[in-house]
């Protein structure tokens, strides 16, 4: 899926398209990313710049005995050589919650790819060619790599002396954070079931795989601040980790966001934001780095491997009884997301059904694996594959449907989630299903040997021709998955707009600025769409997103529509009641209707409800502007508590279902996915094709996880394929047709009514993939992704 954002390079960025809220508006930057003219982090320039290139360790675990960098500073061209050493802040170590993560690496390494020193180069090749001369003297030492290794009785301790929020709730101090869930009676309950059905799932190690690598410009400013340019997901965010490490106040971090070419979480950490920033403040020069591929997957964290073991009972009709499950998140060498992750996990592990007794554990541990953190679906995505599998065992065992099965087990408005949090919004989950199972099924595939020529293309093993039809086998399977919205547990979630109206050539013109972070969710279009809605203007210009007005908080969370978009809501209506006062000044005494309370502005102008023109905004503003910044909050949530996991911890779900169809080689074990259908409620769709797009986009990330997507970690913790000839992602070739069917039942509590739609198909789509490719084989298959060898017998 295309991936779109803001140009950054230019002072502001007009559009003149008409576009409410509810319509399929065009994006402001999408021309220039068609015709290649839009500026992405990786093309920005200074004249008298200097590349940056990281150094990093070969090993996953090892004491670090010296570092020598004497040819490298003798290379010709090279500025600076940096190390844990020179950095200037008794601050050393940043990180998202937990503030564990070394700028650069001290003492020892703690994961394959770990950042040890920095060069600074007149040209990256001689960046390059220094950092391969500095000379590291490493002892390798005992590597955790799992569960059994991280809480073993002589693991050796990833991280000492922990004071962190979450070291006094853990058995161990290599466990970065552990959630319990109890509700009611799980072994009482048990009694009750007439059946009952367990399993151990696997998922692996998944990569955000954006095609844009991670880049940025850092540039020294005359008052001993910097400037940085950077593609990123949460400026704000960015810039609280940063400054503490470069020894200056936030306000002396000013940060610009650059363009994005995608995201899905792997840039809510920071990357090279600080070392561009070292590089630059000792250099005295503008310093550009830009991660080469491989790089790359060293250089993002990605989503948590998991062990998930489940139970699930239930009597006779197919109602569940009780359900226990303990989910294992490999969090990797440091924290980054693993609490929100294991919160999630945790408090959505029951999926979107009514159960009344359980027993929930979710933990995530410190390995020598690679960092994990945020990636779409942040912790659902794990618990939604287990969870559906054991909804197709129980609906085997009980000789029922499975779609009917999930249907009378189904949440509704009302229902108490195992928090004990009650669902205030709609919550159509059997309606989801009964539509996805209503659409038309592809046709059967008709064979050469049929008398019909096949496509092979269209066949498992696609081009390689390996087959005519000889041994394929099409299965169809179903999946539906929850998914919170929004910053949870007590998080602090808001967001800042600022709008400005005024008369431009004789033209009402709306400015909106936030710092949202556009990494390809359309948000830059939304932010149009409402103020064009609100203020009833035709041309808006969007600022640039930077750290000069407040807070957006993170793309991520599927939230930015719902919580930026709030913003933008709320502050046009600032605007828009300024513009009616000083109407009412200016114009009130001539005509009574003025005083009307149901005034609004529509087409430039100011109306009754009856339609009567009152005036044009051009009349009411005249050569003043009308401005107003302010910040907007959803309703508050609250921690779960740490031994029951009770407690209202989200404020919004969404949902999606998704039936697949795929065909599989059962000789060769290769799969085929025919079609990906999806059913999703999104309580408004702003922008209908947007929508749409983002729910065929996870969708076809859900089917990369289930069929082919993997980051290999071998036993010693070591990375085997970090490049996209050995990271398979899903190309057109491997993309089915993904009808998709969106319901809008609006959120009562929400801007407009809207539901965060992004990452909710991510859920549902692997689980529904392995359904299907289970009912083809009749193997188990409890693992993700599914490899060849999984399906054939050797």
């Amino acid at each position: 899926m295309a991936t779109e954002t803001t140009e950054s390079t230019r002072a502001e960025q007009t559009d003149r398209a008409e576009g409410r809220v509810g319509d399929s508006a065009s994006r402001p930057d999408g021309t220039l990313k068609v015709t290649g003219e839009f500026a992405y982090a990786s093309d920005m320039w200074h004249e008298d710049m200097l590349w940056g290139c990281t150094l990093r360790s070969p090993h996953a675990h090892a004491e670090i005995v010296s570092i020598d960098l004497t040819e490298a500073l003798k290379q010709a061209g090279v500025h600076a050589v940096l190390t844990y050493d020179d950095l200037p802040a008794a601050v050393k170590n940043y990180g998202l919650e937990i503030k564990d993560t070394p700028a650069l690496a001290h003492g020892r390494v703690r994961h394959h790819g770990e950042p040890v020193a920095l060069v600074a180069a007149d040209h990256p090749e001689t960046a390059r060619r220094a950092a391969a001369k500095i000379r590291v003297e490493y002892r390798e030492l005992p590597v955790v790599h799992d569960e059994e290794s991280a809480v073993a009785e002589d693991a050796p301790v990833l991280h000492e002396g922990r004071d962190d929020d979450h070291a006094a709730h853990v058995p161990h101090p290599n466990i970065v954070h552990r959630q319990p869930i109890v509700r009611g009676d799980a072994d009482a309950a048990a009694e009750r079931a007439d059946v009952i059905v367990t399993g151990e799932y696997e998922v692996g190690m998944q990569d955000q795989a954006f095609l844009g690598p991670e880049s940025g410009l850092a540039v020294p400013a005359e008052d001993g601040g910097v400037d940085l340019y950077i593609a990123t997901q949460w400026l704000h965010s960015d810039r609280k980790q940063i400054a503490p490490v470069l020894g200056l106040p936030e306000e002396k971090v000013r940060m610009t966001l650059s363009g994005v070419g995608g995201a899905f979480g792997g840039r809510e950490d920071l990357s090279m934001q600080i070392h561009a920033c070292l590089l630059a403040l000792r250099t005295g020069k503008p310093v550009k780095m830009v991660y080469n591929r491989f790089e790359s997957f060293f250089g993002h964290v990605h989503r948590h491997p998991a062990t998930l073991r489940y139970e699930h009972g239930a009597t006779k009709d197919g109602t569940l009884t009780h359900m226990r499950c303990r989910i294992v998140l490999d969090g990797g060498a440091y924290a980054s997301a693993s609490p929100a992750v294991v919160g999630n996990a945790s408090s959505l592990s029951v999926g979107p059904y009514v159960v009344d007794d359980v027993e929930i554990e979710a933990l995530a541990l410190y390995t020598n694996n690679p960092p994990c953190g945020a990636m779409r679906g942040f912790g659902a995505v794990q618990a939604c594959f287990a969870y559906e599998a054991q909804m197709d065992k129980l609906a085997a065992a009980l000789g029922m449907d499975p779609v009917e099965l999930r249907q009378r087990n189904a949440m509704s408005q009302g229902s108490v989630l195992p928090t004990g949090q009650v669902v205030d919004s709609p919550a159509p989950v059997a309606e989801i299903l009964r539509r996805v199972k209503a659409l038309p099924l592809p046709p059967e595939r008709q064979w050469e040997s049929e008398g019909s020529p096949t496509d092979v293309r269209a066949l498992p093993g696609g081009l390689s021709n390996t087959t005519h039809g000889e041994g394929v086998v099409r299965g169809v399977g179903y999946a539906v998955g929850i998914k919170n919205v929004g910053f949870s547990e007590g998080f602090d979630d808001y967001s800042t707009a600022r709008v400005r109206l005024e008369v431009v050539g004789g033209e009402a013109v709306a400015m909106v600025h936030t710092a949202a972070a556009e990494v390809g969710q359309g948000g830059v279009t939304v932010h149009q769409q409402i103020a064009r809605t609100e203020l009833g203007v035709t041309q808006v210009t969007l600022r640039p997103a930077d750290t000069t007005v407040g807070s957006a908080g993170s793309t991520s969370a599927s939230r930015q529509t719902y919580v930026t978009g709030g913003a933008v809501k709320h502050v046009c209506e600032l605007v828009r009641e300024r513009v009616l006062e000083r109407g009412r000044a200016r114009f009130g005494t001539f005509h009574p209707a003025w005083d009307r309370a149901a005034l609004r502005l529509e087409d430039g102008k100011v109306v009754t409800d009856g339609g009567e023109v009152l005036a044009a905004l051009s009349e009411v503003l005249g050569d003043e502007l009308v401005e107003a910044t302010d910040e907007w909050r959803h309703r508050p949530t609250e921690p779960f508590d740490r031994e029951t996991g009770q407690g209202s911890g989200h404020v919004q779900y969404s949902f999606a279902a998704h039936r697949a169809v795929v065909e599989v080689d059962t000789e060769l074990g290769l799969v085929k996915v025919v079609e990906l259908a999806c059913a999703q409620d999104v309580g408004k769709a702003v922008n209908p094709d947007a929508v749409v797009g983002q729910i065929q986009g996870g969708t076809v990330q859900g089917l990369g996880l289930a069929v082919m997507e993997e980051i290999v970690v071998d036993p010693g913790a070591k990375v085997r394929n970090p490049s996209f000839t050995d990271y398979l992602i899903p190309t057109i070739l491997d993309t089915p047709t993904l009808p998709v069917d969106v319901l809008e039942l609006a959120d009562a509590h929400a801007p407009y009514g809207l539901r965060g739609a992004g990452e909710a198909p991510t859920l549902s789509s692997t689980p529904a993939v392995m359904a299907a490719v289970r009912a083809a084989t009749g193997l188990a298959l409890p693992r993700v992704p599914v490899r060849p060898e999984h399906l054939v017998e050797v």
